[in-house]
């Protein structure tokens, strides 16, 4: 893909936040990050409700479960359900190896699940991965359809 793209990270951890954000940068491929640190900023930012009347509609989700303020399975299941968003792709990227958080979110019709790895260098691997699937192989949806 050459054409950059929107990508909505919803994640609460700033050391992640960071990490994801230089892995994008290192693999030198221009896309914007829109960053919201918990579930109720994401619904909003999605709705583009204020504050965030104005920004894009995102292009690809990267989501973390664990979320203050709305849980990220609600937030998964808020955006799967509304048939404005529910084709934007959807990769749950957490801490949880629980299977029964891999079984919900697939139920929930996340399009891949990620579990963090601990260390910082794996993790600039698996977001750089990341990015070269879903950038590069994936035809992603247009951004505008009709129903």
């Amino acid at each position: 893909m050459t054409n950059p793209i929107e990508i909505l990270l919803i994640e609460d951890s700033p050391s992640d936040v960071r990490l994801t954000q230089e892995a994008f940068q290192t693999a030198r491929i221009y896309n914007t990050i829109h960053v919201v640190q918990d579930g109720m900023s994401a619904i909003n930012f999605l709705q583009q409700n204020a504050p965030y009347e104005k920004v894009p509609r995102p292009d690809l989700i990267l989501l973390d479960l664990n979320l203050p303020k709305k849980d990220g399975r609600e937030v998964l299941k808020d955006i799967k359900s509304d048939s404005s968003l529910r084709q934007i792709p959807l990769v749950i990227l957490t801490t949880s190896s629980d299977e029964e958080d891999v079984m919900k979110s697939y139920d929930l019709h996340a399009n891949a699940y990620l579990v963090k790895p601990i260390d910082v260098q794996s993790f600039i691997k698996m977001v750089q991965s990341l990015e070269q699937f879903w950038l590069s192989f994936v035809k992603l949806p247009p951004k505008k359809f009709s129903c």
